[in-house]
C-alpha cells in the first residue's frame, strides 16, 4: 500500500498560511513503520481540485487530504470528491448525529452541510469537536486545522492500516560526515551502489553558514540487512580516509 498526501487551500499557495501537515504525516507514518510515497498541493479552484482528485483516486493509494471541508463557500472538497467519482452528495446520518450532538439547538442547515459527503462515504471521527471528516475509495478527508486533522489521521492509521504497521522490511540509516565535499566521495558512492544494488544510497550536503562546519549526510535506505551491511562499508571507508563522522539519529 502506497500512502499519499493532498494538501488543499489557496491560503497555502499564497503564503498566508504555512503547511504543517506534510512533515507531521511523514512523522505519523514513520512511527508505524510506514512511509509517504508522494504529496500534492492544490488550491480551492473547483475544476482543478476535482481533476486532481480524479487522478489521486485512480492511483488506488491511501490518500490523506487536508483542508476544504468546512462550512464556508470556498470549502468545496466534498463537492469536488463527488464530481471526481460521479457521485451525488447526501447528508450522512452518522455525521448528522455527531453534528447535532455537538451543536444541539444551535444546529443549522449550514452546520449540517459539513456532514454532506459523496454517497457511500464513511465518517472519520473528530475527537476535537465531533464534526467528522469522511472517507471514500481509500481517501481520508480531514480539516485543515492540525489539532483536528492529526488525531483523525492517527485514528485511520491505527484502525484501517494496523496490519501494515512495521510489516515492511525497510529502514533508513545515515551518518553526518564533517568537512567533506560530495565530490570527494563519488568513488565511495559508486562502489556502495554497485555492492548493494538492493538498497538505495542518498547524499544530502549542507551549505555551511559563516562560522559553521561543512557537512553532508550520507546514508542508505532499503531492507534492514542490506542497509546495515552497506553502512559498515561506508564507515570503514570514511575511517580509512581520515574523515570525521557520527551516526545520525
Amino acid at each position: 500500500m502506497n500512502f499519499g498526501a493532498l494538501i488543499i487551500g489557496d491560503e497555502i499557495l499564497s503564503g498566508r498560511r504555512s503547511d504543517r501537515h506534510l512533515a507531521k504525516l511523514i512523522e505519523l507514518l514513520g512511527a508505524r513503520g510506514l512511509k509517504l510515497s508522494w504529496a500534492r498541493y492544490c488550491g480551492d479552484d473547483f475544476e482543478r481540485l476535482a481533476d486532481t482528485l480524479r487522478q489521486t483516486f485512480a492511483t488506488g493509494d491511501a490518500v490523506f487530504s487536508f483542508g476544504g471541508i468546512g462550512a464556508t463557500p470556498d470549502d468545496r472538497t466534498r463537492e469536488a470528491a463527488g464530481a471526481a467519482l460521479g457521485l451525488e452528495l447526501e447528508l450522512h446520518p452518522e455525521a448528522e448525529a455527531e453534528i447535532r450532538a455537538r451543536f444541539g439547538d444551535e444546529t443549522t442547515p449550514e452546520r449540517l452541510q459539513m456532514g454532506v459527503y459523496p454517497r457511500g462515504s464513511e465518517i472519520v471521527p473528530n475527537p476535537y469537536n465531533r464534526i467528522p471528516g469522511f472517507s471514500i475509495r481509500n481517501h481520508y478527508f480531514t480539516p485543515g486545522f492540525p489539532k483536528m486533522a492529526w488525531p483523525m489521521v492517527e485514528w485511520v492509521l491505527d484502525t484501517k492500516y494496523a496490519h501494515l504497521h512495521h510489516a515492511e522490511d525497510y529502514v533508513e540509516q545515515a551518518v553526518t560526515v564533517w568537512d567533506a565535499y560530495e565530490g570527494q566521495l563519488i568513488g565511495l558512492m559508486r562502489q556502495i551502489t554497485a555492492d548493494f544494488p538492493d538498497a538505495t544510497l542518498f547524499s544530502l550536503p549542507t551549505l555551511a553558514e559563516e562560522g559553521q562546519r561543512r557537512s553532508l549526510e550520507l546514508g542508505m535506505k532499503g531492507r534492514a540487512g542490506q542497509v546495515a551491511a552497506a553502512m559498515v562499508s561506508i564507515k570503514a571507508d570514511l575511517e580509512a580516509r581520515g574523515l570525521e563522522w557520527q551516526d545520525k539519529p
